[in-house]
């Protein structure tokens, strides 16, 4: 419903200005009182006028849209601030990495590490390199054990906020420090310069519709002294302020069961017509929610025609009272969606939500097949934004160009400071490094940072390829994680690579859909497959077929030689045997992720699914799962 705001406006404010002058006195009030309340109010009339050529949604209160006027307004203002500074900071890089630098050793000289590695004497990013080893995890592991344990002053010099879980992509999760700065930073340097590229770049956005925002509430735990044990990912309560912009109710968030947790967001998604973003962390997230509503669709729509909410979703009695108060009967938009869900899935996004102007969430690395699958099937036609790089360890870079299919983000040099080691030399014992004023276009780095929660010269095991600068800042794409390749004789086979290959082969195989994917060196298998020459264990889910020949499976295997000569060569020599492609149940990685989760202490809002298998126990479960 759109509202003449203007109408509204005027009016008012002469009412306001009466009051004014009734409370003053039958008298006129002095000139510069009145003036100020005039132009008080003629602001106040602009800002209904603006409010009233966006865009809103339906069954808003005018409390609420003002409120998110105001909040997008300020952020706005904020992004453009930021952006203005990212900018100056870019003409300036050797600059802006030293002082970042030497600040975070300030902050840090007086912690039990900062006198180990004496902080207070290092004067510049050189001396730093020269007195600082390069570290992985390991180096830290007893450090942040002591810190979990209540000793302060260890590595940092406040208390952290939490202890972050890694995904645990390359092996076990790791137990990482979060701190204010953290959150800050990224928030500056990372939120609100993507929030204004996104207006720029997708000026329908810039609306009073609201978002559906796909993330859940984890599940924290304690250390012996109280610091609480999660992901380090935006949550409902780290976003409190902010859920009155979003679909979703308040109480469907103190619902444990992420599954139950789905369906709300769903449901109250699918009861909003105006729905304008569709949001998540990753991807994977979106697409999973889409997979869960093609499954339950018709459960739905019943609960929207009839205003309540699912009995078979597990509840607590006072939550479940709470929503169903915001459940009215509304059997014409049910028959709307009926009929949308029966025409099919393929851009079913569009159809549901009219005005859906674009999905904010992270399509590259791991999640570049989610975001492929998303956009060819069920978010056909709607733009698609990945607006940052980031990891447990904070913000490494921000996208400045949405609109390019190839995701490039740009580095942000007061976020890490950074360091590079060639991916020539990643195996050597005391490895070079380079810092962003001497890497080079077209050649591919690991990235080794030092952040503000303690890593330092820490190695994240992300390779990257430097693809271009903006003035002389680094641009870079995502290439591939160390812990992530395929390697049984060498011959290193990253995940960018074998994706590429499978994509060509699944085109090869009529009517067949990609759904996920994963693979196991033959080594962890053991006897469970039985002797043979060292080989790749593909495990597939796909939609359209249920078999696959011989034949279709070997293509996997000449599109991988075609694409990777050093894999050829073994494959000649006869050193690697040929690939075993396992085609899976439908839902079993659904079932894996589940998995997954559970041993790690990973949040749905930051899983990511492991394509190079590492535990024996994954493969054994999809062995038990394969069809084919």
């Amino acid at each position: 419903m759109q509202f003449s705001w203007f109408r509204i406006a005027v009016p008012l404010c002469f009412a306001v200005l009466s009051i004014v002058v009734a409370i003053n006195g039958a008298a006129m009030p002095s000139p510069l009182p009145t003036a100020v309340g005039v132009c008080s109010l003629a602001g106040m009339a602009l800002i209904w006028r603006d409010m009233s050529s966006k865009m809103k949604g339906g069954n808003r209160t005018m409390g609420s849209l003002f409120s998110q006027y105001l909040a997008v307004k300020a952020v706005g203002w904020l992004g453009r601030r930021q952006r203005r500074k990212l900018e100056a900071d870019t003409l300036k890089v050797k600059q802006v990495q030293e002082e970042i630098l030497l600040k975070r050793l300030r902050k840090n000289a007086n912690t039990c590490y900062g006198r180990q590695y004496d902080f207070s004497s290092v004067k510049d990013s050189d001396g730093f390199r020269a007195s600082h080893p390069i570290t992985t995890y390991e180096h830290y592991h007893d450090l942040i054990k002591r810190i979990a344990a209540g000793e302060e002053k260890v590595i940092i010099a406040e208390k952290p906020l939490i202890l972050a879980m890694t995904s645990g992509t390359s092996g076990r999760s790791s137990m990482l420090l979060s701190t204010k700065d953290t959150n800050t930073e990224f928030f500056l340097q990372g939120v609100a310069v993507c929030l204004e590229v996104m207006r720029q770049a997708f000026p329908e956005t810039d609306s009073l519709q609201r978002t559906t925002k796909f993330f859940y509430t984890p599940i924290f735990r304690q250390s012996e002294s109280g610091i609480p044990i999660g992901p380090n990912s935006s949550t409902p309560a780290s976003s409190r302020h902010m859920l009155n912009l979003y679909t979703t109710p308040a109480p469907a968030f103190e619902v444990p069961s992420e599954k139950d947790t789905l369906y709300l967001h769903l449901l109250f998604a699918l009861k909003d017509p105006s729905v304008g973003t569709l949001e998540s962390n990753f991807a994977s997230t979106v697409f999973y929610a889409f997979s869960a509503l093609q499954d339950r669709w018709q459960e739905l729509a019943e609960d929207i025609e009839q205003g309540k909410v699912s009995s078979a979703l597990s509840l607590e009695p006072q939550v479940r009272t709470r929503l169903e108060a915001l459940m009215k009967p509304d059997p014409e938009r049910a028959a709307q969606l009926r009929s949308h869900f029966q025409e099919g899935f393929r851009g079913i996004a569009k159809r549901l939500w009219p005005h859906l102007h674009l999905v904010l969430a992270v399509d590259s690395g791991s999640n570049q097949i989610y975001g492929e699958m998303l956009r060819e099937n069920y978010c056909k036609g709607v733009p698609f934004y990945s607006p940052f790089y980031a990891a447990t360890e904070g913000l490494i870079g921000v996208n400045l160009w949405p609109q390019e299919l190839n995701r490039r983000y740009l580095l942000c040099p007061r976020s890490m400071f950074c360091e590079f080691l060639p991916e020539s030399s990643l195996e050597d014992e005391t490895p070079q490094t380079l810092l962003m004023e001497e890497v080079k276009e077209g050649d591919s780095y690991e990235l080794v940072i030092t952040n503000a929660s303690g890593l330092f010269r820490y190695r994240i095991g992300d390779i990257v390829k430097v693809v271009g600068f903006h003035n002389q800042c680094p641009i870079v794409e995502f290439q591939y994680r160390r812990g992530q390749m395929l390697s049984v004789r060498g011959e290193k086979v990253s995940e960018a690579l074998f994706l590429d290959a499978l994509k060509k082969a699944v085109a090869q195989w009529p009517g067949a859909q990609l759904v996920d994917y994963c693979c196991a060196e033959s080594g962890i298998l053991g006897d469970s497959i039985g002797g043979s020459d060292p080989h790749y264990q593909v495990f597939i889910e796909l939609k359209g077929v249920r078999n696959l020949t011989e034949e279709q499976r070997y293509k996997l295997d000449i599109c991988l030689q075609q694409d990777s000569a050093v894999y050829k060569s073994f494959r000649i020599k006869g050193s690697i045997g040929p690939m075993r492609v396992q085609l899976v149940a439908e839902g079993a990685f659904k079932e894996l992720r589940k998995q997954m989760m559970a041993f790690s202490n990973t949040s749905p809002n930051t899983f990511k699914m492991h394509r190079v298998l590492r535990r024996k126990e994954y493969a054994d479960f999809l062995l038990g799962k394969t069809v084919s």
